[in-house]
């Protein structure tokens, strides 16, 4: 018996998930008495919640779904578009020290308690705000395509329009396979038509019942529901259960999987070697080692600019509680996201080249290889590790609205109207991202915007941190600069017909062919090409021409192959900008590019605010000196205790000198202490115990 296309033991798994999570929200919304308790759990929580905490928030399948969509594509070497923050892990160990140590509700209170500035506070929860509903548009869109798999519509009950569809994907990914060994003239004519169709999303593998509109809309209530009743509380004890279920969803396909393909041997059978590569080359990659460094320094850039790294650390009972809960959840996402490319790599022996769609991934795994009731813990898991991210978001952001927005307009209120007030918020921003998960429609799209555009500010808190010379003009004038370039100008831009049909701007890479190394697949065996699995051979890889200025560069009319090109996607500001000093990209790979763009969005914030610093007015002596005072005096047992001890150092900044690496000078860097070195230490260490196992997997069975 089914409902909905699921079979009524799924239905039921889900149901009793989600009236488990209402009922935790109601019970944690009875102990809810002031802000402090709606926003920062009363700032209680132990390390086991804040284990939770921290995997939760930082964990949910559009990740899953990033991380297996880009090794689905790209090999192995796509995980690194989620992974490469594995090398940021050991910094948490002392970003968390400092958010703790501040003593803050929100990270706009920083801006505005660090610079005197409530404009400042006030820009940055406008622009979170803005980035919660591309956050949480990621995470409807996993959740609503995976459903979307798992209740596909029969061939016999298709449209017209969609059998038209279906029929084009599979026509163009036949002629795609063949695009290395040549295509007569008339199928190179109908391959680069349907190569711009499925551009512009137009081409589809699998048609739906589930309407997605529909789905997002139920989905986000139900998260608001007992967000809005119980606060942060209810969302760190919704996070204990739910990093259970983000476990299960996380490895539950992967020994079924693997028994379909004849295990690990199985894999590297029907796998080319080179998608095995930990970093791919430029030749057959978007990921190679130069872009992921690119990434990892944006990234993290980008880190301190996490709205809730400030609720999570601030909610811990002292710093260490912090520190431990933040790199024993982070650590723990590390190592289940091992599972996720394994999955990706599953997918690509299982489907390779069969799914127009490498977002729906999950949902076409789960609809194949799990039974009933699998397939119901597999659809709560995706929920859980969604609705766990989603929850201590909304509660982060509806501070920043109360603290940094409102409460600055609304004076004198009592606590019971700004909870309420916030209530309203955590609905209004979860169905805000219902817009983005319709409009974008891409995981990967958003993905990369995650990356770069959190270095808006991200650099400012970095130097904020530690350096006093930073002024408020340069904080305002660098954000208002970088936005327009990493967010502005990308999106508007593509409005425009003349910009997206100017010659200098649709320009592409020069494609090319190249010849790739590799071991046999048993698809080569069958065709003649190779004598056994594993035989080392040479085949022709075709590197095609990719926007440079564009994401994509299509033919305005794809019925017409003689129509003019013209972009569309993504307006690359930064590689445009960096073309006025004559660079010629043309003969660049997609990973150069890839790279450019990245290393100029983590570095020209700086490059901003040490100029404009230099120029303009710093912050008055004592605001700085009860700042950083703040940041040098350890959390104390005891309200009082605490409270004493930054009133002493905020009239003693001379205190702190001796401790510093650079005694004299603007920089308020501590030398470290013991507790540092094996902290920082010990956290490369996992790095490193991670990796092995990423060269395990990558090894194993070949």
């Amino acid at each position: 018996m089914h409902l909905f296309g699921l079979h009524v033991v799924d239905v039921a798994i889900i149901a009793v998930y989600v009236v488990a999570i209402l009922w935790l929200g109601r019970w944690a919304g009875r102990r809810t008495k002031d802000t402090t308790d709606f926003y920062l759990a009363g700032r209680k929580l132990g390390k086991f919640y804040q284990f939770f905490l921290n995997f939760g928030h930082s964990t949910d399948s559009s990740q899953a779904a990033g991380v297996s969509r880009e090794v689905y594509r790209q090999g192995l070497g796509g995980m690194w578009i989620q992974f490469l923050v594995l090398f940021l892990t050991p910094f948490y160990w002392f970003t968390t020290m400092l958010f703790r140590r501040s003593r803050l509700v929100t990270t706009g209170d920083l801006f505005t308690e660090r610079f005197n500035s409530k404009f400042l506070g006030g820009a940055f929860a406008v622009f979170t705000l803005v980035m919660a509903l591309v956050g949480g548009g990621a995470s409807y869109m996993v959740a609503g395509k995976t459903m979307m798999a798992l209740t596909p519509k029969a061939e016999s009950q298709y449209t017209v329009e969609e059998a038209a569809s279906v029929a084009g994907f599979r026509e163009y990914r036949a002629l795609r396979e063949r695009l290395a060994t040549g295509l007569s003239e008339t199928e190179q004519v109908r391959y680069e038509e349907l190569n711009d169709r499925s551009k512009r999303g137009e081409l589809r593998g699998l048609i739906s019942y589930t309407n997605p509109l529909l789905f997002y809309i139920v989905y986000a209530l139900i998260v608001a529901a007992y967000t809005m009743l119980g606060g942060f509380t209810a969302a760190a004890l919704t996070d204990a259960i739910q990093g259970v279920l983000i476990v299960a969803f996380s490895v539950m396909l992967i020994p079924i999987g693997l028994n379909q393909i004849g295990g690990f041997e199985g894999l590297h059978a029907r796998i080319p070697d080179y998608m095995f590569e930990l970093f791919g080359s430029a030749a057959t990659s978007e990921y190679a080692w130069y872009t992921i460094l690119a990434m990892v320094i944006a990234n993290l850039v980008s880190i301190v600019a996490a709205a809730p790294m400030m609720s999570t650390a601030g909610s811990a009972r002292d710093e260490m509680t912090a520190r431990v809960g933040m790199l024993g959840g982070m650590y723990f996402k590390r190592f289940i996201m091992l599972f996720w490319a394994l999955a990706g790599l599953i997918a690509i022996a299982l489907y390779g080249g069969t799914l127009d769609d490498p977002d729906q991934i999950w949902g076409v795994m789960t609809q194949r290889l799990l039974f009933p009731g699998a397939i119901g813990l597999m659809l709560a898991g995706v929920l859980a590790a969604n609705m766990s991210s989603l929850d201590a978001l909304s509660v982060t952001n509806s501070a920043l609205f109360i603290k940094n927005l409102y409460q600055p307009v609304k004076q004198d209120r009592s606590e019971r109207h700004y909870i309420n007030v916030g209530r309203v918020v955590i609905a209004a921003i979860l169905l805000g991202g219902i817009a983005t998960a319709v409009y974008a429609d891409n995981l990967l799209h958003l993905f990369k915007y995650f990356i770069s555009l959190p270095a808006v500010f991200g650099a400012a808190i970095w130097l904020a941190f530690v350096w006093r010379r930073l002024t408020r003009v340069a904080v305002i004038a660098q954000v208002v600069i970088c936005f327009t370039l990493y967010a502005i100008i990308p999106n508007v831009f593509p409005m425009f017909q003349f910009i997206r049909s100017h010659p200098a701007l649709i320009t592409q890479t020069t494609p090319r062919e190249v010849t790739v190394v590799t071991g046999a697949l048993q698809e080569d065996v069958d065709l003649g090409r190779a004598q056994r699995v594993g035989e080392t051979i040479r085949k022709p890889h075709l590197i095609e021409a990719t926007g440079i200025y564009f994401e994509n560069i299509v033919r305005s009319d794809p019925d017409d192959p003689d129509s003019p090109l013209v972009g569309s996607g993504r307006f690359e500001a930064e590689v445009w900008v960096l073309g006025w000093f004559g660079i010629d990209f043309r003969g660049w790979s997609k990973a150069r590019l890839v790279a450019a763009r990245f290393f100029f969005d983590a570095l020209f914030p700086f490059v901003l605010l040490f100029g404009i610093s230099a120029l303009t007015r710093p912050v008055e002596k004592g605001r700085l000196d009860r700042f950083y005072g703040k940041l040098h005096t350890p959390v104390q047992p005891t309200n009082e205790a605490d409270e004493a001890a930054v009133e002493h150092a905020a009239v003693h900044p001379e205190e702190a000198e001796p401790k510093k690496i650079w005694p004299g000078s603007n920089w308020e860097v501590l030398r470290p202490g013991r507790l540092d070195v094996i902290g920082f230490g010990g956290s490369w260490v996992g790095v490193g115990v991670i990796l092995m196992l990423l060269w395990f997997l990558a090894t194993v069975g070949s």
